[in-house]
């Protein structure tokens, strides 16, 4: 859908509400057969698909799938499982409801509108997607203009493989979106950074429209001397530098025991060479930021601390190599808000309370990571902050575990999904409580005389 159609929104929503009345979608077999449908449009398009995400970001292939593409496995984890999560549970009661049984029906909410980003373009549209097919709604995606190669193959597979009235593409820029949040819906699913999120949740107060935002911040990076360095130092490289840093969930800063810290960077350099090459801006495996904009935005971000590592950039090819930046201080703009990039910025702490004392002076982050083999280092860091998630001795690798809900906590967003959990954020948990008529007691009805003593008991 072109910008020029944005008046013909509100008869999308109108007829997907329509379809949405005849009870189809509440049928399981049918779901099911959508969700095969996706699958196999995906399969079907994967070279165009492949070929938008490189004019986007320059995707390196083998990063399109495996955090685009591989997408797919969360299809058949909902396939295999959705009959369980249709059915209803049974919720027990206590004994003074001796006679009554209780059930929990889940059912789908309706219309839910889907808001992507530009960094995963192609995987944060279909995975919530993929959430509301399992719960039987009908759903309206809004892609990012800003990966307009990949919000245009996005409209072009829906388009051709499911009717409008069920699921429907909108294609836009902000005129589109703010069309969008002027209607009514059962749901909204976002995936952005925490300014628009807010923007997001003022405009469905208007209707009491439920949100999950799943939004970033700065997730840090706990780097303990008890550690294998050699692995900690490849996977710090390969979380934080993949997609060139534009992950919400990247490392976004380091904090280093002092001890260690020299080995650290002398890994990070050796790596970032292994990984790369001696110029990054000619290997096939290094990606680029997506538009101006924020190239001018990480750039600025060069001009705090010292650069240590990379720092080149080009601007006609919105390149900046991979960078690590020390003696910053937590004043510096780099660490003021969510980096997005490939800069990464290394902080040396002497005792943990004092990395932890960091952290928590902060927004709650989407992630946070922590590298040691000591147990209670790890009991006392999960203890003693809070984020969306954690992961242990490796990074950004959480995401990937269909059976782990994903989300943030505060500033981090609202709600989670992935697995059983994104099936439940597009389900309604309807309660049912049925009684008998073989015994009907009176001690509920009136005339209450002397029934006080029995209804103390019983609640006492």
């Amino acid at each position: 859908m072109i910008t020029t159609e944005l008046s013909k929104i509100g008869e999308i929503i109108q007829n997907q509400r329509e379809f949405f009345k005849t009870g189809k979608t509440k049928d399981v077999t049918f779901r099911i057969e959508q969700l095969k449908n996706l699958k196999q449009a995906i399969i079907e398009h994967e070279q165009a698909i492949v070929e938008a995400l490189k004019a986007d970001l320059h995707k390196p292939e083998l990063e399109i799938y495996i955090t685009e593409i591989g997408v797919t496995k969360e299809i058949d984890y909902a396939i295999k499982h959705i009959n369980t999560w249709t059915k209803p549970k049974k919720a027990a009661v206590s004994f003074d409801f001796f006679s009554y049984s209780a059930k929990i029906y889940p059912e789908p909410l309706g219309i839910v509108l889907i808001i992507g980003p530009w960094n995963y373009p192609f995987q944060l549209i279909i995975s919530p997607l993929i959430g509301a097919i399992a719960a039987g709604n009908c759903a309206i995606i809004k892609p990012s203009e800003i990966a307009s190669h990949t919000s245009g193959v996005i409209a072009k597979i829906i388009a051709k493989h499911f009717d409008p009235a069920y699921i429907a593409v909108v294609e836009g820029d902000v005129e589109a979106s703010q069309k969008l949040l002027a209607e009514k819906f059962d749901h909204i699913f976002f995936t952005g950074g925490t300014a628009i999120g807010k923007i997001i949740m003022a405009a469905a107060a208007k209707y009491l429209t439920p949100v999950t935002l799943e939004l970033g911040g700065k997730s840090p990076c706990i780097v303990d001397t008890n550690i294998n360095l050699e692995h900690t130092v490849r996977r710090i490289t390969w979380g934080k530098f993949i997609n060139a840093g534009q992950t919400c969930i990247a490392p976004d800063y380091i904090l280093v025991n002092k001890k260690i810290k020299k080995d650290l960077i002398y890994g990070l350099k050796k790596c970032l060479k292994e990984f790369y090459g001696d110029n990054p801006i000619s290997s096939p495996d290094y990606a680029r930021i997506i538009s101006q904009k924020h190239f001018d935005r990480l750039i600025n971000f060069l001009k705090d601390g010292e650069v240590i590592i990379g720092g080149e950039n080009q601007s006609s090819e919105r390149y900046i190599a991979p960078t690590v930046i020390d003696n910053v201080s937590s004043e510096d703009s780099v660490m003021q808000e969510e980096i997005f990039g490939p800069i990464l910025p290394i902080i040396e702490y002497t005792d943990v309370a004092e990395a932890i004392a960091l952290i928590n002076s902060r927004p709650k982050p989407l992630a946070l990571y922590l590298f040691s083999q000591n147990k209670n280092l790890q009991k006392r860091v999960l203890q003693e902050t809070s984020s969306g998630g954690v992961c242990i001795n490796d990074t950004v690798m959480q995401v990937g575990v269909s059976s782990l809900p994903f989300g943030g906590v505060g500033d981090s967003g609202i709600g989670n999904y992935h697995g059983k959990a994104s099936f439940d954020t597009f389900s309604h948990n309807k309660s049912v409580l049925q009684n008998s008529f073989w015994l009907d007691l009176k001690w509920r009805y009136a005339p209450y005389e002397g029934k006080l003593p029995l209804i103390k008991k019983l609640l006492g």
